[in-house]
């Protein structure tokens, strides 16, 4: 699966550096940030929703739009996918690791 996420990952940092005219990805990097922040929400939005209904085919296709959008987020703040890979490598070092369940005291 990072074969595919990496190869994504090189593709959006090519168009970042070479912008091509008509690229969705190219009009994302030129309205900037905001325009990323946005579509990031819109998209994780849409994951949610899709989540919720029994339609896998839609919500496979809003996850990959989110990934998508994550990583041009990336991309444009400049975070190597290298940094990415290392974290979700130390993480999946911790999966068996439970959180201890915080104590509420309700008395204060």
């Amino acid at each position: 699966m990072t074969d595919v996420i990496s190869d994504l990952f090189d593709t959006v940092t090519e168009r970042r550096q070479t912008r091509e005219e008509g690229s969705y990805t190219c009009y994302l990097f030129d309205r900037g940030l905001d325009k990323i922040l946005k579509k990031v929400g819109e998209e994780s939005a849409e994951t949610i929703i899709a989540a919720k209904n029994s339609d896998n085919t839609a919500l496979t296709g809003e996850i990959c739009d989110l990934l998508y959008h994550l990583v041009v987020l990336a991309v444009e703040r400049g975070l190597p996918w290298s940094e990415i890979e290392a974290e979700l490598q130390n993480r999946a070092g911790k999966q068996h690791n439970l959180k201890a369940m915080k104590t509420v005291d309700r008395n204060t």
